[in-house]
Protein backbone atom coordinates (compact mmCIF):
# COMPACT_ATOMS: atom_id res chain seq x y z
CA UNK A 1 0.00 0.00 0.00
CA UNK A 2 1.86 3.42 -0.99
CA UNK A 3 0.30 6.64 -0.44
CA UNK A 4 -1.48 7.16 -3.85
CA UNK A 5 -3.40 3.75 -2.86
CA UNK A 6 -4.34 5.39 0.54
CA UNK A 7 -7.89 5.65 -1.22
CA UNK A 8 -10.86 6.84 1.37
CA UNK A 9 -13.27 3.43 1.66
CA UNK A 10 -16.70 3.81 1.77
CA UNK A 11 -18.59 1.43 3.96
CA UNK A 12 -20.80 -1.32 2.00
CA UNK A 13 -24.71 -1.22 2.08
CA UNK A 14 -24.69 -4.60 3.31
CA UNK A 15 -22.24 -3.58 6.82
CA UNK A 16 -23.72 -0.23 7.79
CA UNK A 17 -27.41 -1.88 7.95
CA UNK A 18 -25.83 -4.22 10.81
CA UNK A 19 -25.53 -0.52 12.71
CA UNK A 20 -29.26 -0.28 13.55
CA UNK A 21 -28.50 -3.97 15.02
CA UNK A 22 -26.04 -2.97 17.20
CA UNK A 23 -27.56 0.13 18.29
CA UNK A 24 -30.85 -1.79 19.42
CA UNK A 25 -28.75 -3.87 21.38
CA UNK A 26 -26.58 -1.26 23.44
CA UNK A 27 -30.29 1.02 23.99
CA UNK A 28 -31.22 -2.70 26.25
CA UNK A 29 -27.73 -2.95 27.34
CA UNK A 30 -26.40 0.17 28.16
CA UNK A 31 -29.06 2.40 29.79
CA UNK A 32 -28.57 3.55 33.29
CA UNK A 33 -24.65 2.68 32.71
CA UNK A 34 -22.77 6.30 34.30
CA UNK A 35 -20.09 8.15 32.39
CA UNK A 36 -17.02 6.94 34.45
CA UNK A 37 -17.89 3.36 33.29
CA UNK A 38 -18.46 4.29 29.93
CA UNK A 39 -14.62 5.82 29.64
CA UNK A 40 -13.13 2.71 30.55
CA UNK A 41 -14.53 1.57 26.80
CA UNK A 42 -12.27 -0.72 25.06
CA UNK A 43 -10.16 -1.46 28.88
CA UNK A 44 -13.78 -2.21 30.24
CA UNK A 45 -13.99 -5.83 31.25
CA UNK A 46 -17.51 -7.58 31.92
CA UNK A 47 -17.77 -11.10 30.63
CA UNK A 48 -21.45 -11.42 31.28
CA UNK A 49 -22.16 -8.41 28.69
CA UNK A 50 -19.80 -10.09 25.69
CA UNK A 51 -21.46 -12.89 26.56
CA UNK A 52 -24.46 -11.51 25.92
CA UNK A 53 -23.22 -9.89 22.71
CA UNK A 54 -21.92 -12.96 21.40
CA UNK A 55 -25.87 -14.27 22.16
CA UNK A 56 -26.79 -11.35 19.42
CA UNK A 57 -24.11 -12.94 16.81
CA UNK A 58 -22.05 -9.66 17.63
CA UNK A 59 -19.06 -11.27 18.56
CA UNK A 60 -16.61 -12.92 15.74
CA UNK A 61 -19.10 -11.42 12.78
CA UNK A 62 -16.46 -12.19 9.90
CA UNK A 63 -15.68 -15.72 10.80
CA UNK A 64 -16.97 -18.29 9.04
CA UNK A 65 -21.05 -19.52 10.05
CA UNK A 66 -19.62 -22.89 10.62
CA UNK A 67 -17.99 -21.92 13.95
CA UNK A 68 -20.71 -19.32 14.96
CA UNK A 69 -19.93 -15.91 12.87
CA UNK A 70 -21.64 -14.59 10.20
CA UNK A 71 -19.01 -14.59 7.71
CA UNK A 72 -19.58 -10.27 7.56
CA UNK A 73 -15.91 -9.08 6.70
CA UNK A 74 -14.01 -6.50 7.99
CA UNK A 75 -16.84 -3.80 7.21
CA UNK A 76 -19.01 -5.72 9.30
CA UNK A 77 -16.36 -5.75 12.17
CA UNK A 78 -15.57 -2.20 11.98
CA UNK A 79 -19.11 -0.89 12.39
CA UNK A 80 -19.81 -3.50 15.46
CA UNK A 81 -16.55 -1.96 16.92
CA UNK A 82 -17.81 1.45 16.32
CA UNK A 83 -20.99 1.08 17.88
CA UNK A 84 -19.89 -0.28 20.75
CA UNK A 85 -16.88 2.17 21.69
CA UNK A 86 -18.78 5.32 20.55
CA UNK A 87 -21.77 4.19 23.48
CA UNK A 88 -18.77 3.26 25.61
CA UNK A 89 -19.74 -0.75 25.78
CA UNK A 90 -17.10 -2.81 28.34
CA UNK A 91 -15.95 -4.85 25.76
CA UNK A 92 -12.95 -6.00 26.96
CA UNK A 93 -12.93 -9.43 27.52
CA UNK A 94 -13.28 -10.65 24.43
CA UNK A 95 -11.72 -7.90 22.55
CA UNK A 96 -8.44 -8.84 22.06
CA UNK A 97 -9.65 -12.83 20.57
CA UNK A 98 -12.21 -11.19 18.15
CA UNK A 99 -10.10 -8.59 17.11
CA UNK A 100 -7.07 -10.58 16.20
CA UNK A 101 -6.69 -14.05 17.81
CA UNK A 102 -9.48 -15.16 16.14
CA UNK A 103 -8.35 -13.92 12.21
CA UNK A 104 -4.61 -15.10 13.16
CA UNK A 105 -5.80 -18.47 13.68
CA UNK A 106 -8.52 -18.84 11.01
CA UNK A 107 -5.17 -17.53 8.74
CA UNK A 108 -2.55 -19.80 10.40
CA UNK A 109 -4.34 -22.20 12.71
CA UNK A 110 -4.41 -26.08 12.27
CA UNK A 111 -8.30 -27.39 11.62
CA UNK A 112 -7.70 -29.03 15.01
CA UNK A 113 -7.06 -25.28 16.60
CA UNK A 114 -9.83 -23.49 14.66
CA UNK A 115 -12.62 -26.38 16.06
CA UNK A 116 -10.72 -25.89 19.73
CA UNK A 117 -11.33 -21.89 19.98
CA UNK A 118 -13.19 -20.50 17.27
CA UNK A 119 -16.60 -21.53 18.55
CA UNK A 120 -16.13 -20.39 21.76
CA UNK A 121 -14.65 -17.02 20.84
CA UNK A 122 -17.76 -16.59 18.46
CA UNK A 123 -19.55 -16.98 21.56
CA UNK A 124 -18.40 -14.27 23.79
CA UNK A 125 -16.89 -16.77 25.94
CA UNK A 126 -13.42 -17.70 25.13
CA UNK A 127 -11.01 -15.28 25.87
CA UNK A 128 -7.34 -14.64 24.81
CA UNK A 129 -4.43 -12.18 25.95
CA UNK A 130 -1.35 -11.12 23.45
CA UNK A 131 2.27 -12.13 24.66
CA UNK A 132 4.54 -9.67 22.58
CA UNK A 133 6.59 -7.45 24.81
CA UNK A 134 9.10 -8.47 27.32
CA UNK A 135 10.91 -6.60 30.11
CA UNK A 136 14.05 -5.56 29.22
CA UNK A 137 12.99 -4.91 25.42
CA UNK A 138 11.14 -2.28 25.75
CA UNK A 139 9.76 -1.09 22.38
CA UNK A 140 11.88 -3.41 20.61
CA UNK A 141 9.96 -6.94 19.57
CA UNK A 142 12.75 -8.45 18.10
CA UNK A 143 14.72 -8.64 20.92
CA UNK A 144 12.67 -11.09 23.16
CA UNK A 145 14.40 -13.86 25.02
CA UNK A 146 11.15 -16.28 26.08
CA UNK A 147 12.46 -19.09 24.43
CA UNK A 148 10.83 -22.85 23.59
CA UNK A 149 13.17 -25.50 23.66
CA UNK A 150 11.88 -29.22 22.21
CA UNK A 151 10.65 -31.20 25.13
CA UNK A 152 13.95 -34.07 26.42
CA UNK A 153 10.53 -36.84 25.37
CA UNK A 154 10.30 -35.64 21.80
CA UNK A 155 6.51 -34.62 22.58
CA UNK A 156 6.21 -31.03 22.52
CA UNK A 157 8.13 -27.90 24.08
CA UNK A 158 8.94 -26.60 27.14
CA UNK A 159 8.68 -22.78 27.88
CA UNK A 160 10.56 -20.46 29.70
CA UNK A 161 10.65 -16.49 30.28
CA UNK A 162 8.61 -13.86 30.69
CA UNK A 163 5.99 -11.11 29.19
CA UNK A 164 4.89 -7.55 30.20
CA UNK A 165 2.11 -5.45 29.77
CA UNK A 166 -0.26 -8.19 28.98
CA UNK A 167 -3.84 -6.73 28.91
CA UNK A 168 -6.68 -8.97 30.71
CA UNK A 169 -3.84 -11.67 31.38
CA UNK A 170 -5.42 -12.43 34.88
CA UNK A 171 -8.69 -12.95 33.43
CA UNK A 172 -7.94 -14.35 29.84
CA UNK A 173 -8.09 -18.29 28.98
CA UNK A 174 -5.14 -18.19 26.60
CA UNK A 175 -2.76 -16.36 25.66
CA UNK A 176 -1.20 -15.75 21.77
CA UNK A 177 2.81 -15.84 22.73
CA UNK A 178 5.70 -15.15 20.37
CA UNK A 179 8.52 -16.57 21.64
CA UNK A 180 11.79 -17.99 20.25
CA UNK A 181 12.49 -21.64 19.05
CA UNK A 182 15.67 -21.50 17.01
CA UNK A 183 17.86 -18.52 15.44
CA UNK A 184 21.20 -16.91 15.57
CA UNK A 185 22.16 -13.70 17.33
CA UNK A 186 22.99 -11.78 13.97
CA UNK A 187 19.27 -12.62 12.91
CA UNK A 188 16.66 -10.97 14.73
CA UNK A 189 13.61 -11.70 12.82
CA UNK A 190 14.41 -15.62 12.72
CA UNK A 191 13.40 -18.35 15.06
CA UNK A 192 10.57 -17.13 16.26
CA UNK A 193 7.39 -18.78 16.65
CA UNK A 194 4.04 -18.28 18.09
CA UNK A 195 2.15 -20.50 20.58
CA UNK A 196 -1.40 -21.07 22.16
CA UNK A 197 -0.92 -21.30 26.27
CA UNK A 198 -3.31 -22.53 28.38
CA UNK A 199 -2.64 -19.69 31.21
CA UNK A 200 -4.03 -22.16 34.08
CA UNK A 201 -1.06 -24.86 33.01
CA UNK A 202 1.60 -26.00 35.86
CA UNK A 203 4.31 -23.47 35.44
CA UNK A 204 2.34 -20.25 34.59
CA UNK A 205 1.96 -17.73 37.14
CA UNK A 206 0.06 -14.30 36.33
CA UNK A 207 0.93 -10.93 37.95
CA UNK A 208 -1.51 -8.19 37.79
CA UNK A 209 0.25 -4.41 37.66
CA UNK A 210 -1.31 -1.54 39.37
CA UNK A 211 -1.67 1.59 36.79
CA UNK A 212 -2.20 5.46 38.06
CA UNK A 213 -5.80 5.15 37.98
CA UNK A 214 -5.94 2.37 40.58
CA UNK A 215 -7.43 -0.49 38.06
CA UNK A 216 -5.30 -3.68 37.15
CA UNK A 217 -5.58 -4.03 33.08
CA UNK A 218 -2.01 -4.97 32.37
CA UNK A 219 0.05 -8.16 33.97
CA UNK A 220 3.28 -9.84 34.36
CA UNK A 221 3.26 -12.61 32.71
CA UNK A 222 6.14 -15.74 34.16
CA UNK A 223 6.92 -19.53 32.17
CA UNK A 224 8.95 -21.88 34.30
CA UNK A 225 9.44 -25.26 32.25
CA UNK A 226 5.38 -24.77 30.95
CA UNK A 227 4.86 -27.80 28.61
CA UNK A 228 3.30 -26.96 25.42
CA UNK A 229 2.07 -29.73 23.55
CA UNK A 230 2.93 -29.98 20.00
CA UNK A 231 -0.43 -28.72 18.55
CA UNK A 232 0.18 -25.51 20.72
CA UNK A 233 2.55 -24.36 17.81
CA UNK A 234 0.54 -22.03 15.84
CA UNK A 235 1.40 -21.75 11.90
CA UNK A 236 5.17 -22.81 11.05
CA UNK A 237 7.95 -23.04 13.13
CA UNK A 238 10.50 -20.00 12.35
CA UNK A 239 7.27 -17.47 10.84
CA UNK A 240 6.28 -15.87 13.99
CA UNK A 241 7.56 -12.53 12.82
CA UNK A 242 5.46 -12.67 9.98
CA UNK A 243 2.57 -13.75 11.30
CA UNK A 244 2.93 -11.29 14.19
CA UNK A 245 3.52 -8.11 11.40
CA UNK A 246 0.42 -9.14 10.16
CA UNK A 247 -1.77 -9.54 13.34
CA UNK A 248 0.13 -5.72 14.51
CA UNK A 249 -2.23 -4.79 11.45
CA UNK A 250 -5.57 -5.89 13.02
CA UNK A 251 -4.50 -4.37 16.06
CA UNK A 252 -3.69 -0.74 15.07
CA UNK A 253 -5.58 0.30 12.85
CA UNK A 254 -9.18 -0.42 13.84
CA UNK A 255 -11.50 3.04 15.69
CA UNK A 256 -10.21 2.04 19.33
CA UNK A 257 -7.02 3.85 18.16
CA UNK A 258 -8.75 7.22 18.15
CA UNK A 259 -12.09 6.21 20.35
CA UNK A 260 -11.05 5.68 23.61
CA UNK A 261 -11.52 9.17 24.70
CA UNK A 262 -15.03 9.75 23.23
CA UNK A 263 -17.05 9.76 26.49
CA UNK A 264 -14.52 12.66 27.73
CA UNK A 265 -15.73 14.92 24.46
CA UNK A 266 -19.18 13.44 25.29
CA UNK A 267 -18.92 14.58 28.99
CA UNK A 268 -17.52 18.47 28.15
CA UNK A 269 -19.63 18.87 25.25
CA UNK A 270 -22.58 18.53 27.91
CA UNK A 271 -20.27 20.68 30.14
CA UNK A 272 -20.18 23.25 27.18
CA UNK A 273 -23.56 23.73 26.58
CA UNK A 274 -25.71 24.72 23.47
CA UNK A 275 -23.84 27.95 23.57
CA UNK A 276 -19.77 27.69 23.43
CA UNK A 277 -17.79 30.80 23.29
CA UNK A 278 -15.43 31.33 20.17
CA UNK A 279 -12.56 29.12 21.70
CA UNK A 280 -14.92 26.25 22.40
CA UNK A 281 -16.29 26.01 18.99
CA UNK A 282 -12.91 26.25 17.44
CA UNK A 283 -11.38 23.55 19.53
CA UNK A 284 -14.36 21.09 19.53
CA UNK A 285 -14.73 21.72 15.47
CA UNK A 286 -11.30 20.75 15.19
CA UNK A 287 -11.36 17.58 16.97
CA UNK A 288 -14.63 16.71 14.85
CA UNK A 289 -12.75 17.72 11.92
CA UNK A 290 -10.00 15.30 13.36
CA UNK A 291 -11.95 12.27 13.80
CA UNK A 292 -13.75 12.65 10.58
CA UNK A 293 -9.97 12.46 8.98
CA UNK A 294 -9.04 9.50 11.13
CA UNK A 295 -11.98 7.05 10.43
CA UNK A 296 -11.62 7.65 6.83
CA UNK A 297 -8.10 6.49 7.42
CA UNK A 298 -9.39 3.61 9.34
CA UNK A 299 -11.71 2.63 6.68
CA UNK A 300 -9.00 3.16 3.77
CA UNK A 301 -6.70 0.07 5.72
CA UNK A 302 -10.00 -1.74 6.87
CA UNK A 303 -10.39 -2.15 3.26
CA UNK A 304 -7.31 -3.05 2.34
CA UNK A 305 -7.75 -6.13 5.45
CA UNK A 306 -11.01 -6.62 3.75
CA UNK A 307 -9.16 -7.08 0.18
CA UNK A 308 -6.65 -9.59 1.63
CA UNK A 309 -4.13 -7.05 2.11
CA UNK A 310 -0.82 -6.21 4.34
CA UNK A 311 -1.55 -2.26 5.36
CA UNK A 312 1.15 -2.72 7.72
CA UNK A 313 2.25 1.12 7.39
CA UNK A 314 -1.19 2.32 6.58
CA UNK A 315 -2.20 0.78 10.24
CA UNK A 316 0.78 1.93 11.81
CA UNK A 317 0.07 5.54 10.71
CA UNK A 318 -4.23 5.73 12.00
CA UNK A 319 -2.57 4.49 15.22
CA UNK A 320 0.10 6.94 15.98
CA UNK A 321 -2.17 9.49 14.52
CA UNK A 322 -5.19 8.26 16.58
CA UNK A 323 -3.44 8.34 20.04
CA UNK A 324 -1.97 11.61 19.46
CA UNK A 325 -5.54 13.14 19.51
CA UNK A 326 -6.89 11.00 22.28
CA UNK A 327 -4.04 11.91 24.67
CA UNK A 328 -4.69 15.70 23.53
CA UNK A 329 -8.66 15.47 24.53
CA UNK A 330 -7.63 15.67 28.25
CA UNK A 331 -5.77 18.60 27.95
CA UNK A 332 -7.98 20.41 25.81
CA UNK A 333 -10.91 19.53 28.42
CA UNK A 334 -9.31 21.50 30.69
CA UNK A 335 -8.49 24.33 28.82
CA UNK A 336 -12.27 24.61 27.11
CA UNK A 337 -13.66 24.48 31.14
CA UNK A 338 -13.50 25.11 34.55
CA UNK A 339 -13.97 21.92 35.86
CA UNK A 340 -11.22 20.57 37.78
CA UNK A 341 -10.29 16.85 37.38
CA UNK A 342 -11.89 15.11 40.70
CA UNK A 343 -11.37 11.30 41.93
CA UNK A 344 -14.39 9.49 43.38
CA UNK A 345 -16.20 13.13 43.63
CA UNK A 346 -17.31 15.73 41.59
CA UNK A 347 -19.74 15.83 38.55
CA UNK A 348 -19.40 13.37 35.76
CA UNK A 349 -17.27 15.30 33.53
CA UNK A 350 -14.87 15.90 36.67
CA UNK A 351 -14.69 12.63 37.18
CA UNK A 352 -14.09 11.38 33.74
CA UNK A 353 -11.54 13.89 33.27
CA UNK A 354 -9.45 12.97 35.88
CA UNK A 355 -9.90 9.53 34.60
CA UNK A 356 -8.76 9.81 31.35
CA UNK A 357 -5.95 12.23 32.29
CA UNK A 358 -4.47 9.27 34.27
CA UNK A 359 -4.90 6.55 31.48
CA UNK A 360 -4.08 9.14 28.57
CA UNK A 361 0.08 8.08 28.65
CA UNK A 362 -0.71 4.47 27.89
CA UNK A 363 -2.21 5.06 25.08
CA UNK A 364 0.98 5.91 23.07
CA UNK A 365 2.59 2.96 24.54
CA UNK A 366 0.36 -0.25 24.02
CA UNK A 367 0.52 -1.68 20.30
CA UNK A 368 3.28 -0.10 19.71
CA UNK A 369 5.08 3.07 20.50
CA UNK A 370 5.33 6.20 18.58
CA UNK A 371 9.18 5.73 17.74
CA UNK A 372 8.26 2.15 16.33
CA UNK A 373 5.69 3.75 14.65
CA UNK A 374 7.40 5.89 12.59
CA UNK A 375 10.40 3.31 11.79
CA UNK A 376 7.37 1.65 10.25
CA UNK A 377 6.34 4.73 8.47
CA UNK A 378 9.84 5.62 7.45
CA UNK A 379 9.93 1.98 5.54
CA UNK A 380 6.34 2.15 4.10
CA UNK A 381 7.42 5.63 2.63
CA UNK A 382 10.91 4.65 1.34
CA UNK A 383 12.57 6.95 3.22
CA UNK A 384 14.94 4.26 5.44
Amino acid sequence: MSLTDFAFAPIPPQAEALRDEVRRFLEREMANIPALVRADSWLGYDADFSRRLGEAGLVGITLPKRFGGREGGAFARYVVSEELLAAGAPVSAHWIADRQSAPLLMHYGTPAQQERYIPGIARGETFFCIGMSEPNSGSDLASIGSRATPAPDGKGWVLNGRKIWTTNGHRSHYMIALVRTAGREDDRHGGMSQFVIDLKAPGVTVRPIQDLTGHEHFNEVFFDDVKLDQDSLVGVEGNGWNQVMAELAFERSGPERFLSSMTLLHTLIDEIGTQPDALQSFHIGRIAARLMALRAMSLSVTAELDAGGDPAWAASCVKDIGTALEQELPEIGQLLDTAEPRVNSGSDHAQVLAYLTQLAPSFSLRGGTREILRGILARGLGAR
